[in-house]
């Protein structure tokens, strides 16, 4: 809930950017951020630490505010979050009711949901950042339009998406978001801490997806299709299990994605450039 409200406040004062990519946070050396928020003739920007649990609120003349993260009602946090704002001369109004979420609460309202963990916080944040290094890299080996690495805060998934360049068809009945974010032919995928399965997984899925999809073959071995979900789940904890657990998901993305992408017949000559198998190890540090 505590990430919505800070994704809320991006996406009101940010320009529109298509498939909705002006609403995401992204993994930093601390935690989440919105990155810089133009108000004005400054910016401003708010991270949600998970080294030292704080939210972060920093301006560009210098100013700033330190709210402490600890279990405490949303509607404690939000009001603090506002005022804070505030009191830098920030003055927005969000939609302030969560979205993706069964039986939203106004957050205003909200004193149910007042957990927090800073142990498992941190754990998540560390999970993000080793995922986003591996993303970057599959993201790396793509030359048609693709997404930054974001983390989408009402699917709270982190993610990367590559484009064919081809309108998708029409959904019948879908809502403004949903139409925008599937408008042309997409392959995704990412991370989901736990959501329609059990325990944090990977994910991988194309749209609209090709005939025979479901039964094409992909690595590592542990990769499944999920008949209910229409994607590739990749579970987190056997990834874990592999000898080296970054070529396993650099694995399945790739064979994923080009499973789909075969598929559905993208010009992959065109839109992909050679990516060296020992990339990742490169980029690592050496001991």
């Amino acid at each position: 809930m505590w990430t919505q409200i800070v994704g809320k406040v991006r996406k009101t004062l940010t320009p529109y950017i298509n498939h909705w990519w002006n609403v995401t946070l992204y993994v930093s050396a601390r935690g989440l951020t919105t990155s810089p928020i133009p108000y004005g003739e400054k910016v401003f920007e708010i991270e949600v630490d998970f080294l030292d649990h704080q939210l972060l609120v920093d301006t560009s003349d210098g100013a700033k505010r330190r709210i402490p993260l600890a279990p405490r009602s949303v509607a404690d946090f939000y009001h603090e979050v506002m005022a804070s704002l505030h009191s830098l001369g920030i003055d927005v109004q969000i939609h302030a009711s969560p979205d993706e979420v069964p039986n939203p609460i106004p957050f205003a309202d909200d004193r149910v949901h007042a957990s927090y963990d800073p142990e498992y916080a941190n754990r998540f944040w560390r999970i993000l950042v080793s995922t986003s290094r591996v993303l970057q890299q599959f993201r790396s080996g793509f030359l048609g339009k693709c997404s930054p690495v974001h983390f989408f805060w009402g699917s709270f998934d982190l993610c990367v998406t590559r484009f064919s360049g081809r309108r998708a068809p029409e959904r019948p009945g879908a809502d403004a978001m949903t139409r925008e974010a599937y408008s042309h032919e997409v392959s995704s995928a990412g991370f989901w801490p736990g959501a329609g399965f059990d325990g944090p997984a990977f994910y991988a899925y194309s749209a609209p997806a090709p005939p025979g999809l479901d039964k094409a073959p992909v690595r590592p071995e542990a990769a499944l299709y999920h008949p209910k979900l229409s994607e590739f789940i990749l579970m987190y904890d056997e990834m874990r299990k592999a000898a080296s657990p970054e070529t396993a998901l650099m694995e399945f993305l790739q064979s994923t994605y080009e499973a789909g992408a075969n598929l559905a017949k993208w010009d992959r000559s065109a839109l992909e450039r050679p990516v060296s198998d020992t990339a990742i190890s490169a980029a690592r540090p050496q001991s």
